[in-house]
């Protein structure tokens, strides 16, 4: 993803070229054929892997369009990934693409190792740096109840505790005969 692998900066453009490992990326469904595909200025896409089965974690794959191919009215993409064959790394043309094979109940997945529109989620729009970082440490490591936890008793403590404590510290101004008013209440309310 970042290139060159060792010069990876989290913080840059989120309008950036090419992605990033921990980058949350917002995708826009596309219809296929408004796709760029003139490498090295064709669309990033995310499609799902057709070895693996929909809801297989594994199974969504990121990856910029190299060249596309009609076959029976149904586009078919090679792609690759922008980091993938260092040093052979994008824009420079890629020597190989993605080696994607068809599955047995699916035989039209494929066409010569090119991915079939129909597996096609959509196109990266934007890439938001470093916020997916969050996610994945969540997920890998299970942390996902703790944090809500603590969101929650943050929450409960500034919206009902730390009130009560300000209100308790506040100190309460008493009235003594010097300080009321000497207004009649009937005329201050018609003066209303």
């Amino acid at each position: 993803m970042c290139i060159p692998l060792e010069n990876c900066k989290h913080f840059d453009d989120p309008f950036e070229r090419t992605l990033h490992i921990g980058d949350l990326i917002i995708i826009q469904g596309v219809d296929s054929k408004d796709l760029k595909t003139d490498y090295p200025n064709s669309d990033i896409i995310v499609f799902r892997n057709p070895r693996l089965a929909a809801n297989d974690p594994n199974a969504n794959i990121v990856h910029r369009i190299v060249d596309v191919v009609e076959i029976n009215g149904t586009l078919y993409f090679h792609t690759k990934g922008d980091g993938n064959g260092y040093p052979n790394v994008w824009p420079q043309m890629p020597q190989s693409v993605d080696p994607w094979g068809s599955i047995s109940e699916d035989p039209n997945s494929t066409y010569e190792h090119a991915i079939s529109e129909d597996y096609v989620y959509g196109k990266v729009v934007m890439r938001i740096p470093w916020i997916g970082s969050f996610a994945m440490f969540a997920q890998k490591y299970n942390v996902i109840p703790i944090i809500l936890a603590i969101l929650i008793i943050l929450i409960v403590a500034f919206e009902f505790i730390l009130p009560l404590v300000k209100k308790k510290n506040k100190p309460q101004q008493t009235l003594t005969e010097d300080s009321s008013t000497t207004e009649d209440p009937l005329v201050f309310s018609q003066k209303m």
